[in-house]
């Protein structure tokens, strides 16, 4: 805050007496300047406390002290310094009217107080503030970027810049979701503004730009500054601002800071991504490979004990890439608050993670799920082991599938296990599974060497019972066992997995061959 005419009337050095607009002198200075012109307004940039000591003035004219004064106050000065003791013994009656009919403050300047007192008293009061503006801004500079450092990493900084400015802060991606907030009253506020965000994220980098957010329960509106983020033609992200006023000097330093820290966290977190996408990658493929122990050596100590703990599958997939990514670096943020690890990597246009069991990051995926609206598509597998990745990454996929059929965001599981399958098996990725499942088999059987498809159905169906199945199919119980036997040398995996058994009936089902021929008499 720069000086008010109050300070300077309480500078005991300049012994100033405040002979009108005593109501006004909270007004602030911006600087002092001399003059003995009749009309020196072409020279002031308004906010001045103008020094005169009337040498050319006809202080004794009122309507000439009416006019001078309305060119004062038109000018925008915030009070006039009238020197005595030196053209004029005191203040003439028609000055002292003119400035009272309009509230000008007067300041009378006695002889002994020289107005260059005045001018530097004004200077280093100016000084000074700035130096408390600079310091102010180093030191947020210095909490924005610990805060940065912190492991909730964004979260923690916009937390420390809503503190600042005594406002709130949003992060958005391009696509105007909020991918992270503080306080957490203002996830409201900053909902409302996705179509600005979305039209910002269109402009060229750096871009800003300032509007108006529904305030609280007064209904006033926050005044709202949004920042691009990021490097490159457009931004990766959108920082937001909430605050009553236009931000101050410390402000605008805290803002700056934040946008630099941001851009640098968001351009280093890409390219951390985009290197451990890769390692996750690998990761992956060998765990759905039936490969956990060389996955496991792969991933090292990068996801701590994920790998060794219950844990879910949750395939993602979003219309807008940047919104996917968004998304991964929410879950990021998510499980460093929460203190656990998470395992990313991209699966065609989507994207597969481990997450832990019932952890902050999976329900933080769920919550998100909530708010994202359009354009995410969520599905969580059930809880398992890391030697069961493969079947959990089926039950996320299946998840996915329903949740898009549903119009839904967020599918889990035990939703899809609730219900009839039936209504999936349409879909070409199923008959695609399907007929990779059975094409030995259907290969086998065209060679005329048993009939295996028909002998699998119906041991399926009587639930592995011998008897029963080899009574439908009108063969003797060791014909079927036989024939269940070259069924497991051709998979090359054993029917007493529950899984494999699963996954033939669901192939049958698919291909319209699971209803099983009547008992012959």
């Amino acid at each position: 805050m720069r000086p008010t005419l109050a300070a300077l009337v309480h500078h005991s050095a300049l012994r100033l007496r405040v002979l009108s607009g005593e109501e006004r002198l909270d007004t602030e200075v911006r600087w002092a300047h001399t003059s003995e012109m009749s009309d020196p307004t072409p020279y002031l940039d308004g906010g001045e406390l103008l020094l005169t000591i009337g040498l050319k003035l006809p202080v004794d004219d009122a309507e000439e002290m009416r006019a001078y004064v309305a060119r004062l106050a038109g000018a925008g000065v915030v009070g006039l310094g009238f020197g005595i003791g030196v053209n004029h013994p005191e203040v003439t009656p028609e000055l002292l009217a003119a400035v009272r009919e309009v509230g000008l403050p007067l300041l009378e300047v006695p002889r002994p107080t020289p107005f260059i007192a005045i001018s530097k008293a004004v200077s280093a009061a100016i000084a000074a503030e700035q130096y408390r503006t600079v310091t102010a801004g180093f030191a947020a500079q210095r909490e924005l970027t610990r805060a940065a450092l912190a492991p909730e990493g964004p979260e923690a900084l916009l937390g420390r810049l809503a503190t600042e400015v005594g406002g709130w802060a949003a992060l958005f991606d391009r696509a105007g979701a909020v991918t992270a907030v503080a306080p957490g009253w203002a996830a409201r506020r900053a909902g409302l503004l996705a179509d600005e965000v979305r039209r910002l994220g269109d402009r060229p980098a750096p871009a800003s730009t300032v509007c108006a957010a529904p305030g609280g329960e007064t209904g006033d509106a926050d005044r709202v500054e949004l920042q691009s983020v990021g490097t490159g033609t457009r931004g990766r992200a959108v920082l937001a601002i909430g605050t009553e006023a236009p931000l101050g000097t410390s402000g605008r330093y805290a803002v700056q800071a934040a946008v630099a820290l941001l851009t640098l966290v968001t351009e280093r977190s890409v390219a951390y991504q985009r290197a451990e996408s890769r390692l996750g990658g690998a990761v992956l493929r060998m765990l759905l490979s039936g490969e956990p122990d060389h996955a496991r050596a792969v991933a090292g100590q990068l996801y701590g004990g994920l790998l060794d703990a219950p844990l879910r599958v949750l395939a993602a997939e979003g219309e807008d890439p940047e919104r996917l990514a968004a998304f991964g670096q929410l879950v990021e943020g998510a499980a460093a608050r929460a203190g656990e690890s998470v395992l990313a990597a991209p699966d065609g246009e989507g994207l597969v993670l481990l997450l832990a069991d019932g952890g902050g990051t999976q329900a933080a995926c769920a919550k998100h799920a909530e708010s994202a609206g359009e354009g995410l598509v969520l599905g969580l597998s059930a809880p398992t082991g890391l030697a069961h990745a493969s079947l959990a990454y089926q039950q996320a996929r299946e998840a996915l599938l329903v949740a898009r059929r549903r119009g839904r965001a967020w599918v889990e599981h035990d939703d899809v296990a609730t219900g009839s399958l039936l209504p999936l098996l349409g879909d070409e990725a199923v008959r695609a599974f399907a007929d990779g499942m059975l094409r030995s088999l259907r290969e086998h059987d065209r060679s005329g060497r048993g009939d295996l498809l028909a002998s699998l159905r119906a041991w399926l169906s009587r639930h592995g019972q011998w008897d029963a199945a080899a009574a439908d199919l009108g063969v003797h119980r060791h014909t079927l066992r036989y024939r269940m036997r070259r069924v497991e040398e051709i998979l090359d995996r054993s029917l007493d997995d529950p899984d494999l058994r699963m996954e033939l009936w669901l192939a049958l089902k698919a291909s319209g061959l699971a209803t099983p021929p009547g008992p012959r008499g």
